[in-house]
């Protein structure tokens, strides 16, 4: 999962993708990079860190040009550790393309090997971002071949693109002297939207309309699944869907909605924000079902992304909603911690109970989500050592079950606590004393019912169904040989994410 923006405009956009990036911020914290060009030349730079801590005002003078790309990065796969990672990634030919991609390639270790053994294509690096720019590439070379680069060139190879790749991508890239590319996967399971300045005619892409109404700019509408826009350096635009018809069926990630994106963002004609109060509603019913009211003195949040969730729970059981806890935004990041006893003192160390809210009552806590189920034991704990008498947990997600392949770095199924337990296991491991999951079905609803026009979405870490249909036991495996040791509950103790 990452956050990816672009930018055609008339006057230098070095600062307006900078500040972008610091409303997409949220979507990764583990490096960031802006490019820019200037008279068919690229700028870049890129690091480990986050935004404010990579850019300062040299690197900002050394970005000039009036259209550019950035991405902020939460690593699913590939090598974390390395700065070469990062993104954007550029290849010089043809034409000399840079790229930014949100998402992740299910297949692309076949298709490095196709990229050396029959595309002639070299990579340097681990990352299937860099595989599918090479993909992106080879095909552009292929269908420009005697004729000129036009939208209708941009387009077949965009098309080709989607013939050769599986899994989840929004994409934006910049062809050097042509103008910027962005397309999403055919089922648009990470999502990218466009928006036009009127004042100035510039032109925004970006994964959350959140970096839209920040900068200026009103979002205009998203990207459709399988469709490709093309937006040359005169702020001309030409769209067209790259996939035949019928190929594409708009599955976007459920999980943003939950937990990834930032509540006052509107993704794919949904609210995040009303969809979190969705949740809380139906959970609401759930919980009622299992504690009555009566055996509850107080509603209390585990920050961030529940709490909207955990209002409306409260205010539909009739009970009081109180903030029990408060994060330590600067405290380092536990995943890279040797350990998990020092893991343990850390995520003590990020979130500090009010012993007042807890003292000798019964409390619900309510998360987004639960995934290894550590944190959440964890938290448990702490609020019975400041005096609480019970402790309930609901989860506003239902039980996390299967990895998710599509860029979000879910552990393997034997990390995940409800992976082979039943709700009652699960319960005595993490030590409360009832918990209640949101139901699946329920869950689908609670968000679907905000846009009709979708007809699915992939929830696939929950109820195991692939969207991509190419996902198998094998292809996970595979994946997971490469993937990143870091957890939702890591990031949310660390608030890398809302």
């Amino acid at each position: 999962m990452c956050g990816i923006v672009g930018v055609v405009s008339r006057s230098p956009v070095n600062q307006l993708i900078y500040d972008a990036l610091l409303l997409l911020q949220h979507r990764g914290q583990d490096a960031t990079g802006i490019v820019t060009q200037l008279d068919r030349k690229f700028f870049m730079h890129k690091a480990k860190g986050m935004v404010r801590d990579v850019f300062r005002t040299r690197n900002m003078r050394s970005l000039p040009g009036n259209t550019g790309l950035g991405q902020v990065r939460y690593p699913t796969a590939g090598d974390a550790n390395s700065e070469e990672e990062a993104q954007p990634f550029y290849v010089n030919a043809p034409f000399g393309i840079v790229m930014v991609h949100n998402g992740n390639i299910t297949n692309a270790k076949a298709l490095r090997k196709e990229l050396f053994g029959t595309d002639h294509r070299h990579t340097n690096t681990t990352s299937d971002s860099e595989v599918l720019l090479n993909v992106l590439a080879h095909e552009l070379d292929r269908v420009t071949v005697g004729s000129q680069l036009t939208p209708e060139t941009v387009f077949a190879a965009v098309a080709a693109v989607h013939k050769r790749v599986s899994g989840s991508y929004a994409v934006i890239a910049m062809i050097a002297g042509y103008g910027m590319l962005a397309f999403r996967d055919p089922y648009g399971i990470r999502p990218l939207c466009l928006s036009k300045n009127s004042d100035d005619g510039s032109y925004m892409l970006a994964s959350e309309s959140v970096a839209l109404e920040g900068t200026g700019f009103t979002l205009d509408r998203d990207i459709k699944p399988g469709e490709a826009v093309f937006i040359n350096l005169d702020g001309q635009v030409a769209s067209a869907m790259c996939v035949p018809e019928g190929q594409a069926k708009h599955s976007p990630c459920i999980f943003e909605f939950i937990y990834l994106a930032r509540p006052d963002s509107v993704l794919d004609g949904i609210s995040v924000y009303t969809a979190r109060l969705n949740l809380g509603e139906t959970l609401a019913k759930r919980v009622l079902s299992v504690v009555p009211p009566n055996d509850i003195d107080v509603v209390i949040p585990i920050p961030e992304s529940s709490r909207p969730s955990a209002m409306q729970l409260a205010q539909l059981i009739g009970k009081p909603y109180r903030e029990g806890f408060v994060k330590n935004r600067y405290v380092g990041r536990t995943f890279i911690m040797p350990g998990q006893g020092v893991r343990k003192k850390s995520v003590r160390q990020k979130l500090n109970a009010i012993a007042s809210e807890f003292k000798g009552r019964n409390v619900l806590l309510v998360d987004d989500s639960i995934v290894r189920g550590t944190t959440s034991k964890e938290i448990v704990q702490m609020a019975r050592e400041v005096g609480a008498n019970k402790v309930y947990l609901a989860s506003a997600a239902p039980p996390v079950r299967y990895p998710n392949v599509y860029g979000i770095d879910m552990p393997t199924k034997e990390e995940l606590v409800a992976h082979d337990r039943d709700v009652e296991q699960i319960r005595q491991l993490i030590g409360c004393d009832a918990l209640i999951y949101q139901d699946v079905d329920a869950m689908k609803h609670a968000v679907g019912s905000l846009n009709p026009a979708l007809k699915g979405f992939d929830a696939s870490c929950f109820d195991g169904v692939y969207v991509t249909g190419d996902v198998t036991a094998d292809s996970i495996s595979q994946l997971n040989e490469g993937r990143n040791p870091v957890s939702k509950e890591d990031a949310d103790a660390d608030g890398t994410l809302v």
